[in-house]
Order: structure tokens, then sequence, then C-alpha cells
């Protein structure tokens, strides 16, 4: 027996889009950092060393000329640089904010697809039900075939009946042989799935529960309140907006100068075998500040901040968009919804009156007082209403399933 609560779990353990959407999202995370925003001092170490040989000659200011075949020329030089943007125009800091918002944005991203993960697996699941429940039915009606070509052909035998109502009720049979065969097959392909949704051996046999339960009526005016504050394609959108306003920031720090402090230790030594000095060395600190500002870049700055303050309302009017979206999909499930849930309870009355029907037709069918024609179409009424009830309940259970992913929280 699997129940609903362990396939959900395990396909929150196993399920391959959870587990991608997951490792996003520590991805996301670990971007959350205060040197890849550039908060943070660069230090880098440097080795330098360049040789030459040269066949050189110098004529020095008496007149003297001095030659030498194969001098050769070392320099070298090491150390340890630092480099540190002390301020950019609060850039750094927009930065900073904007990797968290894309953390955010993950987060969203990875309840999006848990929701539609786990509206999969329910539906499948629930699919599963709705078929074991036909197959329990046309499981009864075709012991009641049996029954009826075993009668008839009793009849038959005693020269009550013609051949051709054996034969009626043979191929009636098996026509609902074939039925349930095609109804194993459905039933077995959507294991396979529902399997798969749990990211665990397709082959897996199981069991499922035998009833669907839906749940108390919802209101839709609470599923509008919940939607706009948990949906988390409405909150991504949220968070897009915020990210397009940080940029709007990092563009906006190009206007203001850009400070770098720097610093460092460094050795260096030079040999020559020809020259005044024929070996020379130095080692110590370096440091100062650099300062640059834009002045003018072809109004490259002004067009960008345009530009920027246009994906800002894009994104607000998106958010509008998605709202609407969601209340507009939301108004029309729970229509569906309302409408299913009234099926529940006249498919239940039909099925009611179709077994009383059947129950009624049998005896008169096991009298002969009633043709053959009218038993059998009192037996597919009652396979037919209870096909039905279970779709409906089916059906019912779906929308209430959907509404909920709307909604952004799921229970089950």
């Amino acid at each position: 027996m699997l129940t609903l609560e362990e396939a959900v779990a395990q396909a929150l353990k196993n399920n391959y889009q959870i587990q991608i959407a997951a490792n996003d999202l520590l991805a996301d995370e670990a971007g959350v950092s205060p040197g890849l925003a550039g908060m943070l001092p660069r230090v880098t170490a440097n080795f330098d060393d360049n040789n030459s040989i040269q066949n050189s000659s110098q004529t020095r200011a008496n007149g003297e000329v001095l030659e030498l075949d194969n001098a050769r020329n070392i320099n070298m030089g090491y150390g340890v640089a630092l480099d540190w943007t002390v301020f950019d125009g609060f850039g750094m800091f927009a930065r900073y904010d904007q990797l968290k918002e894309l953390r955010k944005l993950g987060e969203a991203e990875l309840k999006l697809t848990i929701l539609n993960n786990l509206s999969d697996v329910m539906v499948t699941y629930y699919d599963l039900v709705q078929q074991q429940q036909q197959i329990a039915a046309l499981d009864t009606t075709m012991v009641i075939s049996q029954q009826r070509v075993q009668l008839a052909d009793d009849r038959f035998s005693i020269g009550r009946a013609s051949k051709l109502e054996v034969l009626n009720a043979q191929v009636d049979l098996n026509t609902d042989q074939t039925s349930m065969l095609r109804q194993r097959e459905q039933y077995a392909q959507t294991k396979i799935r529902l399997n798969q949704l749990m990211a665990r051996d397709t082959k897996l046999d199981f069991r499922v529960v035998d009833e669907i339960l839906v749940g108390d009526l919802m209101l839709l005016p609470e599923l509008e309140s919940l939607a706009l504050k948990q949906n988390p394609a409405v909150q991504a959108q949220i968070i897009s907006r915020r990210v397009a306003e940080l940029q709007l920031k990092k563009i906006q720090a190009g206007r203001y100068p850009t400070v770098i402090a720097t610093t460092g230790y460094n050795f260096s030594e030079s040999e020559a075998s020809l020259g005044f000095n024929t070996r020379s060395s130095a080692q110590g600190w370096n440091y100062g500040f650099r300062a640059t500002m834009n002045i003018f870049d072809g109004f490259n700055q002004s067009r960008n901040e345009r530009i920027a303050k246009i994906q800002v309302d894009n994104s607000q009017i998106a958010i509008e968009q998605r709202n609407q979206e969601v209340l507009a999909q939301l108004g029309t499930a729970y229509q569906t919804y309302l409408t299913n849930i009234s099926l529940i309870d006249l498919e239940t009355r039909n099925e009611r009156i179709a077994k009383e029907n059947l129950d009624i037709t049998m005896t008169k069918f096991r009298i002969g007082t009633i043709p053959t024609i009218e038993f059998r179409t009192a037996q597919l009424n009652y396979v037919n209403a209870t096909v039905r009830l279970s779709n409906a309940k089916f059906q019912a259970k779906m929308s209430e399933i959907a509404l909920q992913e709307l909604a952004g929280n799921i229970a089950f």
C-alpha cells in the first residue's frame, strides 16, 4: 500500500526537477557574498623574471666606445599587491542587495517547482484511485455477465431460450473483458508514471487507497487573498521588480567617482653585463589612491539610466498582469470546482438508482420476464453510473488541487 503522504515524501526527496531547483538555490545562496559584490579588497601575488643576451655597444661622453658580445641582462621582481575599491557611488551595495534578491528569486522558483511536481504526484495518485474504482466496477459487471452467460446456457439447454440469446450474452461478456484489459493497461501505465514522478524504479508495484476524499468547500475570496501573497509566480514577479530597481541603482552609481586604494610590498633585482651599474636591487612598500570619474561617454550613462527606468516600469506592469492572470485562473478554476462538487451529489444519487434498477432487472431476468437487451441496458447503466461517480470525485479533487496550487499552498 502506497499512501499519498508516502508518495509526496518520496517525490520531495527524489524528484529530479526538485533536486535541480534545490541545487540552483544553493548556487544562488553561495553567490550572496560581499566579495562577489566588489566590497572586499583584492590581493594578488606577482613574479616577473626577464632575461636577455645581446651584443651591446656603448659610446660614452668622452668618446670611449665599449663593446661586449653576448652581454647578459637580468631583471627580476616579485611582491604582493592589494587593490580595494573604497567608493564606487554605492554600486557595490546595490550589487550585494541584488544578489540577495536573486537568492529570493531562487527560493520562489524552487517553491514553484515543488508545487508543480506535488500537483502532478497528487493528480496521478488520485487518477490511480479512480482507475482502481473503475476496475472494481468492471469486475462486478464481468461477474454479472458470466452469470448471464451461464443462465442463458442453462435456459437454452432446457429449451427455454434460443442459441442467439447465448451468443449475445457471450459477446457482451467478451466486450466487458476487452474493457477490463484496456483499463488494466491504462492502470499499469499510470503506475509507471507515478513511479517516475517519485524518481524510483518504474517496475515497482504497489496499491493505492480505495477512496477519493474531497475536502471542505473552499471560498474564493480566501483563495484570492492567499494567491496574491503566496503564489510563487506572483512572488517571483515582485522580486524581479526589486532586481530591476537595484539594477537602476547600479547604473546610477556611474555618475559618481570611483576611488581605489592600492598598496603592496615589492622586491626587484637587476643585473647588466655592460653599463654604469652592473647590479641593483630594491625592496619596500608602495601605496596610493586612484580616482576616476566619468566626464563624458557619448551620453551612454543617461541612455542606460533611461533604459533601466523603462525596465522598472515594465516589471511593475508585469506584476499587475501576473496578478490579473492568477485571479482569472482562480475564478475559472473555482467555477469548475463548484460544478464538480455538485456533480458528486448528482452522480451519487444516479449510482444508487442504477444499482436498485439493476437488482430489480436481474431478478426479472432470472425468472425470464424481461428480454436480454433490457437486462444489458440496466447493466451498462449501472457500470456507467459507477464510473461517472468515480470520475466526478476525481475531477472535484483535481479542481481542489488546482485551486490550492494557484493559492500557493497544497494540502494533503
